[in-house]
């Protein structure tokens, strides 16, 4: 087992790991359906018997977070609350509930020669998972890799240590309890950040890169990485208002996808409202984010409706507002004239990610499903929805703004590839 070697030489440390996964991948790949299953199962009952473990470990790490001074974003991530366990344990009996993608066979045609070609579902191999902070990620990745027969090797932030390897205990309890390898999930247990850079350059032991985290740490990872990358590198995500809307719906979908949560790449980060509308909406919206403390960066006309609403704070917008992701009380705001620029400067000033309307105009509205260029894009919805739990994928290893191979929330079909395949009885080509 990797556990057992002390990490102190990195380079013969990650050799170690990617050995054993490349070993385990081969395991996995042809580990039968109820086993993987079983792993789930018995993962998501550990997760729940152990809480009271997980939560003493998760602080331990908050607790040293706090005190190192890290910014309250990433210590919201950081937090595994009972909430949060109950989520990623009800995430692996969804997985376990799902199709098994692996060996499905789709296409099969006869060609005119006699053969018939098709394409079988194959896992990718390995992947490594690297990120920062939210220790639940441990979960969702295990248990996708698990489902999906691939191995993984997980690389978490250093703050979130002793959360990441209690977690990463329980999944090689489950493992092995199914008659599994445990070395198909391994954690790199240093927190030494040389480890990343082996990581992302061993294409011999790792197939695939998915990093989740900051936009530094992915920009890092997609320049230096020797491996394919699953990347986005910012979530600033658009809720437009259009002309003809549901007012009350308008105030709720924009304030849930506002500040349910400030911290995830799924919060909405700029507001666009349609001028003919924006005096009745403005001075509503504008309140409920007064109350929550939400700093409104506006422009000049979006400004001036909301100068009257009490208690609000109210600052001009700089151009560099139009495409910053805050993760925080803060959202930019902007009128426009039509759907027209509403679309226009999402595609401009956006990150591919998550942009909804909110609009009554059926017409509207496909224009807009079809013409904003993002990963994920919705018709009178919260963008907090942008997540592979809420699109029933039973978790997410990330969410993709890239167009080739996996877009959007990545779960079980995005850890898996497509071989041709192709069925004959004797043909030969003439």
């Amino acid at each position: 087992m990797a556990g057992t070697m002390t990490p102190t030489d990195i380079a013969a440390y990650m050799a170690h790991v990617g050995v054993h996964a490349r070993v385990a991948a081969t395991e996995m790949a042809r580990a039968a359906t109820v086993a993987r299953n079983t792993a789930l199962l018995e993962l998501a009952r550990r997760l729940r018997s152990a809480r009271a473990a997980l939560e003493q470990a998760n602080a331990q790490d908050v607790a040293a977070a706090q005190a190192a001074g890290l910014a309250a974003p990433m210590v919201d991530r950081l937090q595994l609350t009972p909430k949060v366990i109950e989520t990623v344990a009800e995430g692996c009996e969804q997985i376990a509930a799902m199709p098994d993608p692996i060996g499905e066979i789709s296409g099969v045609k006869r060609r005119p020669s006699g053969i018939s070609v098709g394409q079988m579902r194959v896992p990718l191999g390995v992947f490594g998972m690297i990120y920062e902070s939210r220790p639940n990620v441990t979960i969702e990745a295990a248990s996708l890799a698990i489902k999906s027969g691939n191995a993984c090797i997980l690389r978490g932030g250093s703050e979130a240590i002793q959360s990441n390897l209690a977690l990463w205990r329980l999944v090689q309890e489950a493992l092995r309890a199914a008659g599994l390898p445990d070395q198909a999930v391994q954690l790199v247990e240093t927190t030494d950040r040389a480890a990343v850079g082996y990581l992302i350059a061993m294409p011999e032991y790792v197939d695939v890169i998915i990093p989740r985290g900051g936009k530094g740490l992915i920009e890092r990872i997609s320049a230096e990485a020797k491996v394919p990358v699953i990347k986005h590198l910012d979530g600033n995500c658009h809720v437009y208002v259009d002309a003809e809307v549901d007012l009350d719906l308008a105030v709720t979908v924009t304030d849930n996808a506002k500040t349910q949560k400030f911290s995830p790449c799924n919060a909405a980060e700029s507001l666009l409202v349609h001028r003919d509308i924006a005096a009745h909406f403005l001075p509503r919206i504008g309140a409920v984010f007064a109350a929550k403390d939400v700093e409104m960066r506006c422009d000049r006309a979006a400004g001036e409706l909301l100068a009257a609403v009490p208690q609000a704070r109210v600052v001009g917008a700089t151009e560099e507002d139009w495409s910053t992701e805050y993760l925080a009380p803060i959202i930019s705001i902007k009128l426009v004239q039509s759907l027209d620029e509403a679309i226009a400067h999402i595609n401009r000033y956006g990150s591919h990610h998550t942009d909804a309307i909110l609009t009554r105009n059926h017409i509207s509205a496909m224009r807009f499903l079809r013409e904003v260029d993002s990963a994920s894009v919705m018709v009178n919805a919260s963008t907090r929805f942008a997540d592979g739990f809420e699109y029933g994928l039973g978790a997410e290893i990330g969410i993709s703004t890239d167009k080739f191979h996996a877009r959007g929330p990545v779960g079980l079909e995005g850890l898996t590839s497509l071989k041709w395949i192709v069925l004959g009885n004797g043909e030969v080509r003439t």
